[in-house]
């Protein structure tokens, strides 16, 4: 079988993914922060994971899949400063911060079903792995990767001679507060907090060997990883924004408490944009699935103009898009229920059995590069536009929906109720096709376009359907 490539931020090239275990993948995403409503530009990376996952298990790989949420220590400025989001949210909302933390839970949840994003084998809480963190921190500290300044426990990234070469930081250009708050005390301006101490009107607080406090953001991501998929795993993904702060900082983690990388590969999506802008609640530009459903679209409309796209070149959305992508859908669930409908399996032949064959591959051919998920998506309509029987049809496109993740085998297609006057049409307008009389059979389709239904024609009859 070909073997799976993916591009490795580590080494800016695609590599063959050679699990760490034989036929068992680990794979840890970086999760929300639940503070707030998740919109459709989180929502994007989700999709793409989510397809990650089930290509590997439609490749019989053992997948473990683990994210976090971050429901302490993430601050607003996504570094060392500013307001903790969470505290940020429940000052919002009148709400405490475990209310809102659970409330905008319940919403990510509900986001994932809506877009048939399988919920991760492990989803993980910041603050019920505190004892890990501090774990993780204290053997860090004891391999003498830290020191002590007001604000806390530093990370000391001199001790760490790689530091910059993840994210291809130009280290000597960074100034003392450009990253971090200024503390006269840190020893380099990129150095960054394990455990904060200063902060004692932080509502979430616990105790450790450094004082009351609460952890700084990038710990959470090494310590539960490493507890679900120990202290090497195969994949780590996120968003591009993670590459410069993060992950920088989770690799430098992993290296201070282990000795080595903790991911072999760091994959990371490109953002979906609207009108070119990343979509993000400081900018107002916040759309959500609860929104989309409002406007009475599927959500897996999202899901199926997601599909269209590759992880790492991002897309740019729009409402006409999204529409574009609700027709298309439908549409592929109307061939599917067509071919689901055509009963009895033939003989294939040798020509049509090689060709089943070539679909197959093809689809794994295109998954394995990259992710390919558009020509992917491709190949299924290609699959459905065939000349392969219709059964063998419908058990491709199910068999290539157990990644694309469309829900097609649960469509079922409401029969139409035709008036008589209207099947009369029809029967009318078949008999003067057949007879060649195509100018009158075309008259009748246009009287039952007026009357709200249309016409498709195809090599298995003439199907109605009503008009949108």
């Amino acid at each position: 079988m070909r073997q799976m490539k993916l591009y490795n931020t580590l080494t800016r090239k695609k590599e063959e993914l050679i699990p760490i275990r034989d036929r068992i993948v680990g794979i840890y995403s970086c999760g929300p922060t639940v503070y707030w409503n998740q919109h459709i530009g989180h929502m994007y990376a989700y999709v793409h994971w989510d397809v990650l996952a089930r290509f590997l298990r439609y490749l019989d790989y053992k997948v473990t899949w683990v994210m976090n949420i971050t429901d302490v220590g993430h601050m607003t400025s996504d570094e060392d400063m500013g307001e903790d989001k969470m505290e940020k949210g429940a000052q919002r909302e009148g709400l405490t911060v475990w209310q809102i933390a659970d409330k905008y839970i319940v919403q990510f949840l509900e986001s994932m079903h809506a877009l048939n994003i399988k919920k991760p084998d492990v989803l993980c809480r910041a603050t019920e792995h505190i004892g890990e963190q501090i774990e993780l921190i204290k053997l860090i500290e004891k391999n003498g990767f830290t020191y002590k300044t007001k604000t806390g426990l530093v990370f000391d990234t001199s001790k760490f001679p790689d530091y910059a070469k993840f994210a291809k930081l130009s280290l000597k250009d960074q100034k003392a507060g450009a990253r971090v708050e200024i503390d006269p005390e840190k020893k380099n301006a990129y150095d960054f907090l394990l455990w904060v101490t200063n902060q004692p009107k932080h509502i979430m607080q616990w105790d450790s060997p450094w004082g009351k406090g609460f952890p700084g953001w990038h710990v959470e991501c090494t310590a539960m990883s490493t507890k679900y998929l120990g202290e090497k795993f195969d994949i780590h993904t996120g968003g591009k924004e993670h590459i410069p702060v993060h992950h920088t900082n989770e690799i430098a983690q992993g290296f201070g408490a282990f000795g080595h990388q903790t991911a072999n590969f760091w994959l990371h999506n490109e953002w979906l944009t609207l009108k070119g802008e990343k979509i993000s609640k400081s900018l107002g530009n916040m759309i959500t699935v609860a929104d989309i459903k409002e406007k009475g679209i599927d959500p897996l409309a999202l899901r199926y103009l997601i599909l269209n796209s590759n992880y790492r070149k991002g897309m740019d959305f729009t409402w006409e898009a999204l529409s574009g992508a609700q027709t298309a859908l439908n549409n592929l669930r109307d061939q599917v229920v067509a071919a689901r409908m055509q009963k009895g399996r033939t003989i294939l032949s040798p020509e049509k059995e090689d060709k089943l064959s070539d679909f197959r591959q093809e689809f794994i051919n295109a998954l394995t590069d990259d992710l390919n998920v558009s020509r992917a998506l491709s190949l299924l309509w290609g699959v459905l536009k065939s000349n392969i029987p219709s059964e063998d049809k419908y058990d491709l496109a199910i068999s290539f929906d157990e990644v694309l993740g469309l829900c097609l085998s649960e469509f079922q297609q409401i029969e139409l109720q035709i008036p008589n006057e209207v099947k009369k049409m029809l029967e009318e307008r078949e008999i003067l096709r057949k007879s060649g009389e195509y100018e009158k059979a075309d008259e009748i389709r246009k009287k039952m376009e007026a009357e709200g239904y249309k016409i498709e024609d195809s090599s298995e009859g003439a199907r109605i359907k009503r008009l949108a």
